[in-house]
């Protein structure tokens, strides 16, 4: 019987161990010390392999940059000519900026990128695109036409140490828009839109038309519908139901073009700093405001999570990607015939993608635009594309199933150690405090500037109520407060929290200060204002007021 020598036992030993540790290392995911840092090795060493290998750069998007992941959040605002875009960045910011101009006319015929920096100046495009460390590297592509209406504008401002604003020129409409740019006008947005964080609509209360050149580029949104927000301004310049009309109007156009079974989020209001036309919906638009600022203000904190999102959606792509070119090789004929069999695979491209959905299991929306793939296919040589090389596809995929978690937990871990990262300045800053600030001197804080304690206007009628509820010893109890309380039709747990802001001396009794007190936060909840997580000290009865020593 063959006993093998102690040479050959501890080669063997050797050589499963290490086929042991290579096995955990796929196993293992890798460690990383910050989100960025994850992201950029993740992307370098697991997913541009496969995306160098079959041509994934020439078809979609260029290959990402470290600056990609190391850059500020990104707002990209998008519209028709004289919607107000470079309004709203005045207004956001709170300062002219360089290359600003504004007026009905369509003005701004360039992208600019609104960044901070320590002096005020303009940086020309091509300048722009030989920069590490700004992430417009990769827009060389669209040649000298787009780089000469392409600039940065820097300049010292508290809002943009958070965020960056990138301005368009307006979407044309009518012949206008049948004037070649000289470059692809919808290709560009759609690479910002791939990086930014956040993609403005704007829409002008009187220029509701949808033109095709508009129409043409939110197709090319389609894909990044989680970041758009539409924003119906100069919504001050009409009537209340005209407004109503209008935003219906929208509504119908947006739904017409944007295929999502959720309803897009609509802003209305007016966005600069001059009076209202027609104030009536004031309070709708400071409203709409605060929820749209509050959105803006939560991208650095998002910015991420974000990145991730996007680096997820683009190794989903790839994955496809490689698919169909493989596929389309494996067709090809080695020697004859490659026009005819070309022009055939090209043109049952639907086909194929149908094939691979099956054999894969993918979702039909992870693939590209049919006709767009079809047309980029004419100038590319299939016989040079690459086979299927699964262990390219197979590290994509342990990125996914592992590493991504892995970031996950870091992403959460990097939110909680940086909570207040918020966009501040400019008017982000204007209504923060004092007597301007959304529902001021409203609602639980009506009074608060009153020396006479607010309840006590309306305590004589509340007192008869009491009186009639047989209070011992000057307090009702909870049963008999009870009966009075749910007559308002509040559900139990607004009842509930309202009890307990009212109970100040928690006695599980009323006396007839609190009584009227629970009343009054009763009137504030019907009349749509929400109730305070604490009492405030404006709302306290004058008897249970802290003397101060």
């Amino acid at each position: 019987q063959y006993q093998p020598s102690p040479s050959a036992t501890l080669a063997l030993c050797i050589m499963f161990s290490w086929l042991g540790t290579d096995d955990r290392r796929k196993k293992d995911p890798e460690v990383f010390q910050t989100v960025s840092e994850g992201l950029k090795k993740l992307y370098k060493t697991k997913l541009l392999p496969l995306e160098e290998h079959y041509k994934f750069h020439e078809f979609h998007s260029p290959a990402l940059e470290e600056a990609d992941f190391d850059n500020k959040p990104m707002v990209l605002l998008v519209g028709q000519y004289s919607t107000g875009k470079t309004s709203f960045i005045r207004y956001l910011l709170e300062q002219d900026f360089p290359g600003m101009r504004i007026g009905p006319e369509p003005t701004t015929d360039s992208f600019i990128a609104v960044m901070h920096g320590t002096m005020e100046g303009l940086i020309p495009g091509n300048a722009l695109v030989v920069d590490p460390k700004k992430p417009f590297r990769k827009l060389n592509a669209f040649g000298n036409a787009f780089l000469n209406r392409f600039v940065c504008a820097q300049l010292p401002n508290p809002v943009l140490e958070s965020i960056s604003v990138i301005d368009t020129p307006g979407i044309l409409s009518g012949e206008k828009q049948r004037i070649s740019r000289g470059y692809d006008f919808a290709a560009v947005l759609e690479w910002f839109a791939e990086r930014v964080d956040r993609i403005i609509l704007l829409f002008d209360a009187h220029k509701l038309d949808i033109s095709d050149e508009f129409s043409e580029v939110i197709k090319a949104l389609k894909n990044h519908e989680d970041k758009i927000r539409v924003v119906l301004n100069k919504a001050d310049q009409i009537e209340t139901q005209q407004l109503m009309r209008v935003y219906g109007a929208l509504m119908w156009s947006l739904g017409k073009i944007v295929n999502t079974p959720e309803v897009i989020r609509v802003y209305i209001g007016s966005f600069w700093s001059h009076p209202l036309l027609i104030p009536d919906n004031r309070k709708l638009f400071e409203a709409e405001e605060k929820d749209l600022f509050k959105d803006i203000q939560s991208l650095p904190r998002n910015a991420a999570l974000r990145k991730l999102n996007d680096l997820i959606k683009r190794a989903r792509l790839a994955k496809v990607h490689a698919y169909i070119i493989s596929s389309l090789k494996k067709d090809m004929p080695s020697v004859f015939g490659k026009d005819n069999k070309k022009k055939e695979l090209i043109n049952s491209l639907g086909e194929i993608y149908s094939r691979i959905e099956k054999e894969h299991q993918i979702s039909p929306g992870d693939f590209p635009n049919l006709k767009k793939m079809q047309e980029q296919l004419q100038a590319h040589d299939l016989n040079k594309f690459h086979p299927l090389k699964m262990k390219l596809l197979d590290t994509v995929d342990d990125m996914l199933a592992h590493d991504i978690a892995q970031l996950m937990v870091l992403v959460r871990q990097e939110e909680t150690q940086h909570p207040n990262q918020v966009v501040k300045g400019g008017a982000f800053e204007g209504t923060m405090n004092g007597p301007f600030g959304h529902g001021y001197g409203e609602g639980a804080g009506e009074g608060i500037d009153e020396v006479e304690w607010v309840v006590a206007r309306d305590k004589p009628m509340y007192d008869e109520i009491f009186y009639t509820l047989s209070p011992v010893n000057g307090k009702v109890t909870g049963a008999n407060a009870k009966k009075e309380m749910v007559k308002s039709k509040l559900p139990n747990t607004v009842l509930g929290k309202i009890w307990k802001l009212a109970d100040i001396d928690n006695d599980g009794m009323l006396d007839d200060e609190e009584f009227a007190l629970a009343n009054h936060l009763i009137k504030v909840k019907l009349e749509g204002h929400e109730l305070p997580s604490e009492l405030p000290a404006h709302l306290v009865p004058p008897s249970k007021r802290k003397v101060p020593e």
